[in-house]
């Protein structure tokens, strides 16, 4: 740097007298400035990105998810019935096997909603759970499914909060039906009370006194939903009401 340059970078600013500074000097608080400013762009940039393909993960999946179930279904079930229509016809036809399932659904539910086909079934049950391996695992299916039913769920008459497995935990629960009890100390109103324990088909059934089952206000689909989530959709308040 030259005299004369050196002067002028040095000579008084103003009539306070101060020096002048460098303009790479004067530029460094900006430059720090605008760095920090860029750093918290590109932040949030992958903020917003991130928030995104989270969301679009949970949304997508169970779409996808459900698809593929489907089509798997849809598949097997017609590699079943699909020989055989083949035979009949001279060559494939794709879907009817798959109808064919649907139909055979169709007749047996039709055939169980009658006091006669309950008693085939009945019947049809009892010869299943005889057979050496089959037995074993048929109850816990149909115990399994069953919990999906609507047969099933119609029997919840009411989402209630009762102390469980000990005084002072609460445990949601579904009341099924009323009971006086007949105790030495007299009859008392009691409530029997389904509490899950493993998801929805498995639980422990309850008598615990009417005056001590305490009601959520929540319909049997929203206590439903609370327990297959894990109680993430738990409202912030109960009772509700």
């Amino acid at each position: 740097m030259c005299e004369g340059e050196r002067d002028r970078l040095t000579e008084p600013d103003g009539p306070a007298g101060h020096e002048r500074m460098p303009p790479f000097l004067d530029a460094s608080p900006s430059l720090c400035c605008d760095h920090e400013c860029l750093i918290m762009e590109r932040s949030g940039i992958r903020n917003w990105l991130k928030v995104r393909m989270i969301t679009g993960f949970f949304v997508t999946v169970p779409a996808v998810a459900t698809a593929w179930i489907l089509w798997i279904f849809w598949s097997r079930i017609d590699d079943i019935f699909g020989p055989m229509y083949e035979r009949a016809f001279g060559r494939p036809v794709p879907g009817l096997g798959f109808m064919t399932a649907v139909t055979v659904i169709f007749l047996m539910g039709a055939l169980a909603r009658n006091v006669v086909g309950r008693r085939v079934l009945g019947w049809a049950d009892a010869v299943l759970e005889r057979l050496p391996v089959f037995g074993r695992l048929y109850p816990s299916v149909k115990m399994l499914v069953d919990a999906f039913s609507p047969e099933r769920r119609s029997g919840f008459k009411a989402v209630v909060l009762v102390q469980h497995p000990r005084e002072g935990g609460w445990a949601f629960g579904f009341v099924t039906s009323e009971v006086v009890v007949e105790a030495p100390t007299g009859k008392q109103e009691m409530n029997t009370v389904f509490v899950p324990t493993n998801n929805l088909y498995l639980g422990d059934v309850i008598l615990v006194p009417r005056a001590d089952v305490l009601h959520t206000g929540l319909s049997v689909e929203e206590g439903i939903r609370v327990i297959l989530s894990a109680g993430t959709v738990t409202p912030s308040r109960l009772p509700r009401f």
